[in-house]
């Protein structure tokens, strides 16, 4: 039996980040500098609600950053990533390619 390394318990896959929609969020981000949520919405094709959970799980570990304030009347909110979210994305990228690897060996 071969071990798949970086995949124990000290190197599960960030599990915030690899839930479908949270992943495409952080992607999205990590391709563009800010997004309104409008415009990530579109991306994604999702509604508002699943958009604002999975946002702000995001937000609450410290992966997404988001600005509020309002454009005239309208209220708007952009996102970016942050330097933890970009790291995290890195990280979970490394380990999906070391499984890949091992798999194809």
């Amino acid at each position: 039996m071969q071990a798949i390394r970086g995949l124990g318990k000290s190197g599960a896959a960030d599990r915030l980040i690899h839930e479908r929609l949270r992943l495409a969020i952080v992607s999205a981000l990590a391709v563009n500098e800010t997004l309104s949520f409008t415009q990530l919405r579109e991306i994604l094709d999702t509604t508002d609600g699943n958009l604002s959970v999975h946002a702000r799980k995001l937000e609450m570990a410290g992966y997404v950053e988001c600005t509020k304030y309002f454009a005239g009347r309208v209220p708007r909110s952009d996102y970016r990533l942050t330097t933890k979210g970009r790291q995290a994305l890195s990280e979970y990228l490394d380990r999906m390619e070391a499984l890949v690897h091992a798999m194809r060996q």
